[in-house]
């Protein structure tokens, strides 16, 4: 069976650069799966500089909604990163889905891949109590989320400053 590694961490805390590296070692070419929506110039900026950052040994899937599906259908092609869950929760809760059925879809995918799968999160409980309904429920969700994918994968680290902090090493660790 294949391998799932979650990193999370805070915003800009290099979870990203961290997670390509890892993805990479385990070979190439590799699938970057992508969940931002192009929504406005800013997420057009943000996507097209998270591309310029990756050569060609990555294969980008704009993939929104149905992680699922592009894990099953890229399985044993080679690895690939999720970038990132919390852009896909947010993406899920805005066309009104059921999270929480596909974060366990997703919890149970994980347990059957057979190449590996990196996933990247933010860790969005960290800060102050927002101040609204939605936001607060965002991040109660964003934490559920993050725990059921961590309980599932076999490693999960902790980006602080562009450094990977191991928080739940593999069995033969």
């Amino acid at each position: 069976m294949g391998k799932s590694i979650l990193i999370t961490g805070g915003a800009r805390s290099g979870k990203s650069q961290l997670a390509e590296t890892r993805t990479l070692q385990d070979g190439e070419p590799a699938f970057y799966i992508a969940t931002c929506r192009a929504f406005d110039a800013e997420s057009e900026a943000r996507i097209a500089e998270h591309k310029a950052r990756r050569g060609a040994e990555w294969q980008t899937l704009g993939e929104p909604l149905d992680i699922v599906g592009a894990l099953n259908r890229t399985d044993g092609q080679g690895p690939r990163l999720i970038d990132c869950l919390t852009l896909w929760l947010s993406n899920l809760m805005e066309d009104g889905r059921d999270w929480r059925a596909e974060a366990d879809a997703l919890s149970h995918c994980l347990t059957q891949q057979t190449s590996l799968v990196t996933l990247v999160t933010n860790e969005v409980g960290l800060g102050i109590v927002p101040e609204n309904a939605l936001a607060r429920a965002f991040r109660d969700a964003q934490g559920t989320l993050n725990q059921t994918i961590a309980q599932t994968a076999d490693e999960v680290y902790l980006a602080v400053a562009g450094l990977p902090l191991k928080v739940k090493p593999n069995a033969t660790d």
